[in-house]
């Protein structure tokens, strides 16, 4: 079956040994069906047991996107209170140009309490997290793309802040995952080019969207510039029926790209009949 939609593997770096990561990624970059491998950026396992193996998000995708050649990269999404926002732009300028162009950059305001104060790293409020979560985007989105920033915020101060080189996408593509309507929503709308539903519900899927289509007016930016993704979730008793469904129904109601998220224990013989289905559906 021929439909619009885009179809993309995104496997957690927990509870999971790096060689299975690395498989996973390299058969999606060799299925043509697959435009995307997305990863998540934890310190601490965010399913089961959360004093577990996590690996870092930054160096295993740097690695997979030397192990890979098409397939396009990304983490869904960074907690931006994890690294300073000019360190991210320096990382996401450097990993689009070791990626050959792949990069995608996930952003987020952050929100795992445990992993944060065992590292003694701020999290902060709500209306913290995303005050500082916007000067953030402002600061990132200048450094990027920009000569030089300077900026004078509550959470951040820079001074004729240099960021070379730059990587080969201009504009470097910026996904913003959730679906608070006042603040994250009104964010997508001034930063992003691509927006992540977490979990998809039809009516909750219209509804935001519709706002974030409003936020768009608002500013007189065309809401046709940012895809919309959401997941799928695949665990090992997930049916294959219930994965093309899932597909099926999201690309009817207007989703531009269906993530297969596979869920922990991550098994190497399901995942391979997932993305075999997948390519002779689909491909």
């Amino acid at each position: 079956m021929g439909i619009e939609t885009e179809i993309s593997v995104k496997v957690a770096p927990h509870h999971i040994d790096w060689e299975t990561l690395l498989w996973v990624a390299v058969i999606a970059d060799e299925s043509p069906s697959f435009s995307h491998f997305w990863n998540f950026d934890h310190f601490y396992p965010i399913q089961g047991d959360t004093r577990g193996p996590c690996l870092e998000s930054w160096v295993t995708l740097t690695a997979i996107a030397q192990a890979t050649k098409r397939i396009r990269i990304g983490c869904m999404v960074n907690g931006i209170h994890y690294r300073h926002p000019a360190v991210v732009a320096n990382m996401a300028s450097a990993l689009d140009i070791v990626s050959g162009g792949r990069f995608e950059l996930g952003l987020g305001a952050g929100w795992n309490e445990e992993e944060s104060s065992a590292y003694g790293i701020e999290l902060g409020s709500l209306k913290e997290r995303f005050d500082r979560f916007e000067e953030a985007l402002a600061i990132i989105t200048s450094l990027i793309s920009m000569e030089s920033t300077t900026f004078s915020g509550e959470f951040f101060n820079l001074q004729d802040a240099l960021n070379e080189p730059k990587g080969p996408q201009q504009p470097l593509p910026i996904c913003i995952g959730g679906t608070g309507e006042r603040r994250t929503l009104k964010c997508v709308a001034k930063h992003a080019t691509h927006w992540n539903l977490p979990f998809f519900d039809l009516p909750v899927f219209q509804k935001k969207h519709q706002i974030l289509k409003n936020h768009c007016e608002g500013i007189g930016r065309n809401p046709n510039e940012i895809s919309v993704s959401t997941h799928v979730l695949a665990g090992q008793t997930t049916e294959l029926k219930e994965i093309y469904d899932q597909v099926v129904e999201q690309s009817e109601a207007g989703i531009d790209q269906s993530i297969i998220y596979f869920q922990p224990l991550v098994d190497r013989n399901k995942i391979e009949s997932v993305l075999i289905f997948i390519n002779q559906e689909f491909g």
